[in-house]
């Protein structure tokens, strides 16, 4: 059974970051609906592919803070630098020629995470090909026993993903519109 963490308890991101860091699985609010996320590992990723039941094909998103973004390989546009952080994910390369899907969220609770985690994967909480759940009460029977820990935000029963864009075309390429307006 998962822990369920209030997001309003004192300390909870810290707890949550050091759970994270720890290895764990989980369950947070984010700055557009909630995720299902973990630190940045081969091990985490394996972890996640199987609780959602997603082809590996199929990459995760990295949310990051700003400095772990600067300090990254990543090939970032100015014009990204200065939107983020926003509810905005960008495909973006890397030195070696690969690309990875990026956002710097804008939700304080995650940077406090991000902060003490580091960069984590995060991709909605459902099954491969079913739709997200979006309200606590909608993952808890559904993923309680799947997971490490839940993040309770009473606040959070709805929202829009983030938009998606591949930044390494020019002009950006809108792959699906969401919570930020391009």
């Amino acid at each position: 059974m998962a822990v369920i963490i209030e997001k309003s308890e004192k300390g909870s991101a810290e707890r949550v970051g050091e759970m994270l860091s720890a290895g764990k699985v989980g369950v947070i609010p984010c700055d557009t609906i909630y995720g299902l996320s973990g630190c940045v590992s081969e091990e985490n990723a394996e972890r996640l592919y199987e609780i959602k039941r997603r082809p590996k094909s199929k990459s995760f998103i990295t949310l990051m803070s700003m400095s772990d973004l600067a300090a990254s390989s990543l090939i970032v546009p100015d014009d990204l630098m200065r939107r983020w952080p926003a509810p905005l994910t960008a495909i973006l390369g890397d030195r070696d020629g690969n690309t990875h899907a990026v956002r710097v969220p804008d939700d304080s609770y995650i940077q406090r995470i991000l902060g003490i985690s580091g960069p984590i994967y995060s991709t909605s909480v459902n099954f491969s090909g079913e739709k997200s759940l979006l309200a606590f009460d909608d993952i808890l029977p559904v993923f309680d026993d799947l997971v490490d820990f839940i993040v309770k935000d009473p606040s959070v029963s709805g929202g829009m993903p983030s938009t998606l864009i591949d930044a390494t075309a020019v002009p950006y390429k809108v792959l699906r519109q969401g919570a930020y307006i391009i």
